[in-house]
C-alpha cells in the first residue's frame, strides 16, 4: 500500500472521505490507473438516468454475490444514505427479493445474473419493459464496475477499515 503522505492523489482522496482507504492506497501503486479509475467510477456512479438507490442496490448484488467484503461494506454504507434499510440489505444478501419494486427486482436479477454468468440475455430482456435503453446501459456500467472493484479487492485480499 502507498502511504499518503507519499502520494498527493491519494491524500487529496482521503481529505474527501475523511479516513484512510485501502483501495486508493493499493490502486496508487499504478497511479495512472488510480486517476483514470476514480474519473469512471464518478461517472458511472454519480448522477445519471437510474437513480442513486438502484444504483446501490446493484452495487451491492453484485458485492455480496461475489462476496467482497470490501465493497460488501463501503456499499452498506453508500446504500444507506441512498435510503436502502438494513432489512433490505439483509434481504439482499440472502438473496431474497421480496419488498422490492417491480423495476428493483428486475435490476437486481440482471445484476446478479450478469454476474454469475457474464450474460443475462432473459433478466436483460426484462429490463426493457422497466428502463429505457440509457438506463440498461448504465446499469450494466455499475454491474461491470462492481465485479471490477469486487476482483480487485477479492483478488488482493483488502479488508475494509
Amino acid at each position: 500500500m502507498v502511504d499518503a503522505a507519499e502520494n498527493q492523489y491519494v491524500a487529496q482522496l482521503e481529505e474527501r472521505t475523511g479516513k484512510p482507504n485501502h483501495f486508493f492506497r493499493t490502486m496508487a501503486n499504478r497511479p495512472e490507473a488510480l486517476k483514470t479509475f476514480v474519473a469512471l467510477y464518478g461517472a458511472i456512479m454519480g448522477p445519471g438516468s437510474v437513480d442513486r438507490r438502484t444504483k446501490e442496490l446493484v452495487y451491492l448484488t453484485v458485492s455480496f454475490t461475489n462476496r467482497c467484503p470490501y465493497c460488501s461494506a463501503a456499499h452498506r454504507a453508500s446504500g444507506a444514505k441512498a435510503g436502502i434499510t438494513e432489512d433490505e440489505m439483509t434481504a439482499l444478501e440472502a438473496g431474497r427479493f421480496e419488498g422490492f419494486t417491480e423495476a428493483e427486482r428486475a435490476a437486481i436479477r440482471y445484476a446478479r445474473e450478469l454476474t454469475l454468468r457474464a450474460d443475462a440475455p432473459e433478466s436483460r430482456e426484462a429490463l426493457g419493459g422497466l428502463y429505457k435503453s440509457e438506463q440498461i446501459v448504465e446499469l450494466t456500467l455499475v454491474v461491470a464496475m462492481a465485479n471490477f472493484t469486487n476482483r480487485f479487492n477479492n483478488g488482493l485480499s483488502l479488508q475494509p477499515e
